[in-house]
């Protein structure tokens, strides 16, 4: 890069370190909400999935619900493949930038598609029948 490009744009990129980079800032922040919409996904499911109903409950007559709830099944849905978008996104992301020997592969996003795939896969199975 010669002198004038560097005055215009600002430091080189490759001598940057990657946590000074908004691109891997922005990756970084994908990740993590790719992450936390899980975790309000695992919240959700708890809301949705029907009740156990206990002998208790059946001997005083108390009524608990057996049918999974549909509006948290919609929200449920939604936020998975929001999640799913997101960290095939952001895989995508990380592939475009990653050039170094030390950069790392990101596994723990291949974990998170798979997760909320299979996720999918369930709740379709299990809520529609």
């Amino acid at each position: 890069m010669t002198t004038k490009q560097v005055q215009k744009f600002g430091q080189e990129r490759r001598k940057k370190s990657r946590e000074q980079d908004t691109y891997y800032k922005v990756v970084v922040t994908l990740n993590s909400l790719a992450w936390l919409s899980l975790l309000i996904c695992l919240i959700l499911f708890h809301f949705a999935r029907p009740e156990m109903v206990s002998g208790v409950q059946q001997f005083w007559g108390i009524e608990g619900r057996t049918n999974w709830s549909a509006e948290y099944i919609d929200a449920l849905v939604m936020l998975l493949q929001a999640c799913l978008v997101t960290s095939l996104v952001t895989m995508f992301l990380r592939s475009r930038r990653n050039r170094r020997k030390s950069d790392r592969y990101g596994v723990n996003l291949f974990i998170l598609a798979g997760i909320s795939s299979v996720s999918l896969v369930t709740l379709n199975a299990a809520a529609l029948s």
